[in-house]
């Protein structure tokens, strides 16, 4: 691997997440190591830390791609879907957390200090798939009810979400669930139908 002067700061950034990522998709979050991320690389750890300016900068960094291949994947899945959308977006969430565990997971490992503001630079790329859900549930809704979606989408998210970590931690095993995907789809179908035929001030039970 080359000396210092032979990449530029954003070749090193990229080579750096790039080296983060299948760090973390190897070894999950508790045996990460930026130490490790630098020796891949070929510089200094400290060489690191002048590219990234704290652990957290970088574990930012890394997941906000884990972020972009999961919008992407969900995405490329949307392009050939039928009729029921829903469908294929619960399943293709399941999916990608199933199949890069590590990665998915460090992203709720991670967290930033208390009081830590989540830098702008990242929020934007992070929002992707938020947008994908909102898009898709507006499709289903009525025109009137389309404001729903937003905060719908936020609801879904954090229902689906939860199915999966408890699939994935083993906690639906425990709990005698053998279906996790087809519950989840099913809650997303209750609050959908819920919104489709309320009223546009139940908005605030999502």
């Amino acid at each position: 691997m080359g000396r210092r002067s032979d990449h530029t700061r954003t070749e090193l950034e990229a080579l750096m997440i790039a080296a983060g990522h299948a760090l973390l998709a190897e070894k999950g979050y508790a045996a990460f190591s930026a130490r490790e991320v630098a020796k891949r690389v070929g510089y200094s750890v400290g060489t690191l830390y002048n590219v990234f300016d704290t652990h957290d900068d970088l574990m930012l960094a890394i997941n906000t791609r884990t972020f972009l291949e999961w919008a992407a994947a969900i995405a490329a899945r949307l392009e050939t879907a039928g009729e029921d959308r829903i469908a294929v977006l619960v399943d293709s969430y399941f999916d990608f957390a199933t199949a890069n565990r590590n990665l998915w997971m460090a992203i709720y490992d991670h967290r930033l200090p208390e009081g830590a503001p989540f830098p702008d630079r990242y929020a934007q790329d992070r929002r992707r798939l938020t947008i994908i859900v909102e898009q898709e549930i507006a499709r289903v809704l009525p025109p009137d009810r389309e404001d729903l979606a937003p905060p719908l989408a936020r609801s879904l998210l954090a229902t689906v979400h939860g199915h999966c970590v408890f699939l994935l931690n083993g906690t639906f095993a425990l709990l005698e669930e053998e279906h996790p995907r087809e519950a989840a789809l099913a809650r997303a179908r209750e609050a959908l139908e819920a919104a489709r035929s309320g009223s546009p001030a139940d908005t605030g039970r999502f």
